[in-house]
């Protein structure tokens, strides 16, 4: 299992913010296309991350719903078939939404910023602080808190849910 700490929120001026996170950033952004297939499951969240016809990544995980910064608890596991995978995870489970998106990957020491472009839905940033083994959970968060000063997010931006759950109940 892997911790990190989260956000995400709406963008409200994509170009400016960007250029903040290239500013911050380590090293030079990564650009990405993704398509996140989330299945039915229990609880918490399970999704086949396809970025090829021969890479993907199974990921599932666990985090509160809430429009702050909070903890996520995840477990990923590789695939070089994702296509068979999703068509067992289909089978077996059944497929609740397919979330597409263009990602912008800015990284800030251990902590990942996303600029997401998401079909469907529009812009958003995800700030995720990774924990060390350690978890100091209090210094992630004010990580976090300092990046979304830095980056001009505003409380009022902050999103509470996953894509996955906007695009099911038709937000836009």
């Amino acid at each position: 299992m892997a911790r990190n700490i989260e956000l995400k929120a709406r963008v409200r001026d994509w170009e400016r913010q960007r250029a903040r996170a290239a500013a911050l950033s380590d090293q030079p952004a990564e650009q990405l296309i993704q398509e996140d297939t989330f299945f039915h499951v229990p609880h918490g969240r399970l999704k086949l991350r396809v970025e090829g016809p021969d890479t993907g990544e199974l990921i599932y995980y666990e985090r509160a719903d809430a429009a702050a910064v909070r903890g996520s608890d995840y477990w990923r596991a590789p695939s070089a078939a994702p296509a068979a995978l999703s068509d067992v995870l289909g089978k077996a489970l059944g497929v609740r939404t397919v979330v597409r998106k263009r990602r912008t990957l800015y990284q800030v020491g251990r902590t990942r910023i996303h600029f997401d472009a998401v079909d469907g839905l529009g812009q958003f940033v995800e700030i995720e602080v990774v924990l060390t083994a350690d978890g100091a959970h209090e210094a992630a968060a004010a990580e976090a808190h300092a990046l979304c000063a830095a980056l001009e997010i505003d409380d009022a931006d902050l999103i509470a849910v996953a894509y996955v759950d906007l695009l099911e109940r038709g937000d836009r």
